[in-house]
């Protein structure tokens, strides 16, 4: 018998920083940074940051519900970003960078919509979430040096050092529990 595997769709803006973080998630498989939720097919990098194909940066999650539930991943997802500015995240500015769950079926939209509605409920953040919620249609991976960006780069590329870095520290002191 072989083991259920699910799928979860999220853009918290820049992939290379979210690819590191939830490939560190016991339960998760595979994490494939690329491209959701626009309208040109098969965009490249280049195509996607003109802002105009209307994808965002994504990362697609691989993942065994026997081992992380998506109620988990969701908490880690609000966790590793700031879902309450509109198309930025940091310096990265533009809808590429938009907070987004692209849910692929009702359960995951239900508990998308659940979560962000009492996160603002209890005032967790200071403004509201804009994170958008809309139904998986189409992920193009992104090209192939995208793809492990922080541990095919950790040491050569300055961004690694000073953003990704810190990031990933915060989030293995804080869910360090459900590492693998």
């Amino acid at each position: 018998m072989s083991e259920q595997i699910d799928t979860a769709t999220f853009g918290t803006g820049c992939f290379w920083c979210t690819e590191a973080i939830f490939e560190q998630l016991n339960g998760v498989l595979k994490v494939t940074s690329g491209y959701s939720g626009g309208k040109v097919d098969n965009p490249n990098y280049k195509q996607v940051c003109t802002g105009e194909t209307g994808h965002a940066e994504c990362v697609q999650i691989q993942y065994e519900p026997s081992k992380i539930s998506y109620d988990e991943l969701l908490e880690v997802f609000w966790q590793v970003h700031d879902p309450t500015t509109l198309n930025r995240q940091g310096a990265d500015v533009g809808t590429q960078y938009r907070s987004a769950i692209f849910y692929h079926n009702e359960d995951q939209r239900r508990k998308a919509e659940h979560y962000k509605a009492e996160l603002n409920k209890s005032g967790a953040y200071k403004d509201p979430i804009v994170t958008e919620i809309t139904p998986f249609s189409k992920f193009y991976p992104a090209e192939d040096y995208h793809q492990e960006y922080y541990a095919n780069n950790k040491n050569a590329n300055p961004y690694c050092a000073m953003v990704i870095r810190p990031k990933l520290e915060k989030f293995q002191k804080v869910f360090a529990q459900k590492l693998k």
